[in-house]
């Protein structure tokens, strides 16, 4: 599902992703940071292959469950110490996903071209 996911966005120009890790409660032990590790290190050459550049794509391990990492730093994970893009645009760094999804530029308007309006 994930796969289908990245492709489906890439397929229809979606330029800036993040991929939050769910379910961190239920790894085993909890909160594994191997785990997370083994899931960034299989999506990243996935999202690779499609055509996303892996260090422009903010990995989050939450758990959305608890609230873990969604709006604030969790204590659970320890391990994490955040997130960071590196894009044509400039850098960004944060430790939650809120901060990731902050992060995210605004499409450009093309306001310099043509006005194109659909008709029926």
């Amino acid at each position: 599902q994930t796969r289908e996911h990245a492709l489906l966005a890439f397929t229809l120009g979606v330029k800036q992703l993040i991929v939050g890790v769910n379910k961190m409660d239920s790894t085993e032990p909890p909160y594994s940071e191997a785990r997370f590790e083994e899931i960034k290190k299989e999506v990243s050459s996935y999202i690779k292959k499609i055509g996303y550049n892996p260090a422009a794509v903010a990995f989050v391990p939450i758990s959305g469950w608890n609230g873990d990492n969604m709006l604030e730093v969790s204590e659970k994970m320890p391990w994490f110490k955040g997130w960071n893009v590196e894009r044509k645009e400039g850098k960004a760094d944060g430790k939650c996903l809120i901060e990731a999804l902050d992060a995210i530029l605004p499409p450009s308007r093309p306001t310099d071209k043509a006005l194109r309006l659909p008709l029926q």
